[in-house]
């Protein structure tokens, strides 16, 4: 008997409010930042990155509704330009971003309209 109240004295210590705290303390942070990535992660599933001339992913498929944002993180501006006229952004500078909703299914073919060489295509379902 006196071992197992040796036992509950030492959890009892090891559970303290104080204790708590800062176990929450330290945590708290790291369970958050997987929240935060975990939210990131989904955001950049319909997203297109423009980096050292090149549109990433070169080809998208998204369902007919969804929304995609053109992110331009070169150091160089650069244009978004459906060759059927459907889309057309301004000159987007570093880090700056551009979205278009995709009513319609079909397949569109995009270009920067600064650096025709950059193309990608978006394929709606």
């Amino acid at each position: 008997m006196q071992v197992l109240m040796n036992q509950l004295r030492l959890a009892k210590a090891r559970l303290s409010p104080g204790r708590a705290i800062v176990g929450a303390l330290l945590i708290g942070p790291v369970a958050g930042a997987f929240l935060a990535y975990g939210a990131v992660a989904a955001q950049d599933a319909n997203e297109v990155r423009i980096d050292n001339f090149v549109f990433n992913p070169a080809e998208l498929t998204i369902a007919v509704g969804t929304t995609v944002k053109f992110v331009n993180h070169d150091d160089i501006p650069h244009t978004v330009v459906d060759k059927n006229k459907a889309f057309r952004s301004k000159a987007l500078d570093t880090d700056d971003t551009f979205s278009f909703t995709f009513a319609n299914a079909g397949t569109y073919d995009y270009f920067c309209g600064l650096h025709p060489h950059m193309t990608a295509k978006i394929v709606v379902k």
